[in-house]
């Protein structure tokens, strides 16, 4: 159940990220009532997660699953570039999230 835990606590936190930028430093109501609830739920997520996983490996799973859904929300949502070396960097993370999970 941490697995899953930590999976939806990584979604949020793609929600978070993203979110951040439809704020515009925080001066829009509405998605800045949305990121501050996808944080929360994000952290509490994660809270519950540790229960059971070594810190080390629920938080570079947790910022894994952030960094690649926000970026490539980024390429898909707000035309970031989808370089080659880009996409690449993205699937080392995919590896080391896969990796971490089977030595957990």
């Amino acid at each position: 159940m941490a697995w899953i835990f930590l999976f939806f606590a990584g979604l949020f936190e793609i929600g978070w990220a993203i979110g951040l930028k439809f704020t515009e430093g925080f001066t829009r109501l509405v998605p800045t009532l949305l990121t501050a609830a996808s944080m929360i739920v994000s952290l509490g997520l994660l809270g519950l997660a540790l229960k059971t996983l070594p810190v080390g490996t629920a938080y570079a799973v947790w910022t894994g699953i952030g960094t690649v859904g926000t970026a490539l929300l980024g390429i898909w949502l707000l035309g970031e570039p989808a370089t080659a070396i880009r996409l690449s960097c993205i699937g080392l993370i995919v590896a080391g999230i896969v990796g971490l999970k089977l030595v957990s």
